[in-house]
């Protein structure tokens, strides 16, 4: 779920505001956007690549491996739908609002195809210095800059504090994910940080989590086993129980889930868990040595 260089995308509403803006952005930074779709302008050229009317078509007209979804909320399963059962290897889903019902039946058809969905409702996925795919500030050079810790948040706007901070305290990023902050997304917490544990590039993880849900409880089992340090934020710790906070999975309901139970659970694993994101680059010297 890390898009690298070489992987080929394609913009799923490419001939929209948003869809231009960021396929010309994407284009800049050098992420290598193959093609689009938009029913009503196939066979046309748009952003300096084809217009497909489905990812289908876009497929069969050279391939893609990843399709960015740029698309309204009530077209989002039918459009990743298309893209799953075209062999799309990854979708990067940024819309928020869907029924739930559709992404249960899209992430559901996409794990038994094995293609990954970054989101619903992310910001996308950043690789410094290669590409990225969504909407996150990439350019911008004191929030992003080619290093060695990975990042992984259900926010898109925390993530990018927390990849400023890594900057500022002198570190750079291997990659960025951003998970999505829904109550049904594609890609779990532990799902992510396997990614970039896996991903050599990567020295030590930032975990950015908020309350609701069991997924930071989840990736703590799997921070126990790890060699690379990894270093965590939860978000809420001042939410009352039972009251919705900013993400439709912020939460809680009983003793999981909770701001005290994710950080239990984290800190039980060996993961240094901070009271504030401004802490992280004393955190990170400490645990990296340097």
């Amino acid at each position: 779920m890390i898009v690298r260089a070489p992987d080929r995308v394609i913009v799923m509403g490419i001939t929209g505001k948003q869809g231009t803006f960021w396929t010309e952005r994407m284009q800049s930074y050098g992420t290598r956007i193959v093609g689009g779709t938009s029913p009503a302008k196939a066979g046309t050229v748009h952003c300096g690549v084809p217009v497909h009317a489905s990812a289908r078509e876009a497929m069969s007209g050279g391939g893609f491996e990843v399709a960015v979804l740029f698309i309204p909320p009530l077209m989002v399963k039918e459009a990743a739908m298309d893209a799953i059962e075209a062999g799309a290897r990854g979708l990067v889903v940024l819309t928020e609002h869907i029924p739930v019902h559709d992404v249960m039946y899209f992430v559901a058809a996409a794990r038994e195809r094995g293609t990954w969905i970054l989101g619903p409702n992310t910001a996308g996925g950043v690789t410094p210095g290669e590409c990225f795919a969504g909407f996150m500030p990439a350019f911008n050079e004191r929030i992003f800059r080619k290093g060695t810790i990975g990042v992984l948040s259900r926010s898109g706007s925390l993530g990018t504090l927390f990849c400023l901070n890594v900057v500022q305290a002198g570190y750079g990023e291997s990659a960025f994910l951003g998970i999505g902050g829904d109550p049904v997304i594609g890609t779990t917490t532990r799902e992510a940080l396997v990614a970039l544990d896996a991903f050599a590039d990567t020295e030590a993880v930032v975990l950015v989590g908020e309350i609701g849900g069991t997924m930071e409880e989840e990736a703590a089992e799997y921070a126990r086993t790890m060699t690379k340090p990894v270093l965590a934020f939860i978000a809420g710790g001042a939410a009352p129980a039972g009251k919705k906070m900013g993400h439709a999975g912020a939460i809680v309901t009983g003793g999981r889930g909770s701001w005290a139970s994710k950080r239990s659970a984290l800190e039980a694993a060996g993961v240094t868990v901070l009271d504030t994101p401004s802490d992280l680059g004393a955190a990170l010297k400490a645990r990296l040595g340097r």
